[in-house]
């Protein structure tokens, strides 16, 4: 298994333009954070955890030319505001795109992209199969997809686990039997916002809280504020085991 995470950041908490931080006017790449999301090749296919605004960006700055399907974490525009790029991968392929999201996320998408599904969709639109999905485990061509149920602030949202794999995002909350379904990872994503707490997402105490419970043997953070400090200071900072995340940063299992 081949994971790319595409984007590792987000402006939650903090101004969108305008922060002259430290870590905002670095010139280390590690500190230039995209919005949040992951690229997976496992057993002969390719997909992608969110589709954030910077979809477009993230597909290009790594010549990704083939998907065979989308899973969606949950509908903040963070998230899913980049899903209308997914057209140009139903031109090259010529075919719809399979999308897998929970039916709270499969309405969200049906409001805010209805030229999508329209009776008579004019040329060029994305084109897309929506399968409704809940924590039960299930297969997509082959591979086997365990859905982790969180929480956020008071949201309920997915995090998924393939393999020995796993990918959390937005958290505030793991439930015992969810995070039963987390042990014996070799990776774990796992998001953490910064190191101030937070009322909808873990900050990095929090997180580590996570790791040291349910004992991956590698875990990288993403999700990250600028206000997670610099990428070299903190990251010497953290236990042997874990690292911060990075865009572009790529992981082989």
């Amino acid at each position: 298994m081949k994971v790319i995470l595409l984007g590792t950041g987000t402006s939650q908490g903090v101004p969108i333009i305008g922060c002259h931080c430290a870590v905002c006017q670095s010139n280390n790449p590690k500190d230039k954070r995209l919005r949040t999301s992951a690229y997976i090749e496992y057993k002969g296919k390719s997909f992608v955890i969110d589709t954030g605004p910077d979809f477009r960006q993230q597909m290009l700055r790594e010549h990704i030319e083939h998907l065979d399907f989308v899973l969606y974490t949950h509908n903040h525009k963070d998230h899913l505001g980049g899903l209308d790029d997914i057209r140009s991968f139903n031109h090259l392929q010529k075919q719809r795109m399979d999308i897998y999201a929970n039916k709270t996320v499969c309405k969200c998408i049906k409001n805010e992209f209805p030229y999508a599904f329209s009776r008579h969709p004019y040329p060029g639109v994305p084109e897309l199969n929506l399968h409704t999905i809940n924590k039960d485990k299930f297969n997509v061509q082959g591979i086997d997809i365990q859905p982790i149920q969180v929480v956020h602030l008071e949201m309920p949202i997915l995090g998924f686990r393939i393999d020995n794999f796993a990918y959390i995002t937005d958290a505030s909350y793991i439930a015992p039997k969810e995070k039963d379904k987390l042990r014996n990872l070799d990776v774990l994503i796992l998001n953490a916002l910064g190191k101030k707490k937070h009322y909808s997402h873990f900050n990095l105490e929090e997180a580590l809280a996570v790791v040291d419970e349910i004992k991956p043997k590698r875990t990288y953070f993403t999700h990250m504020s600028c206000r997670m400090g610099l990428y070299e200071e903190t990251e010497k900072e953290l236990p042997e085991n874990c690292h911060l995340g990075y865009d572009g940063l790529q992981i082989e299992l």
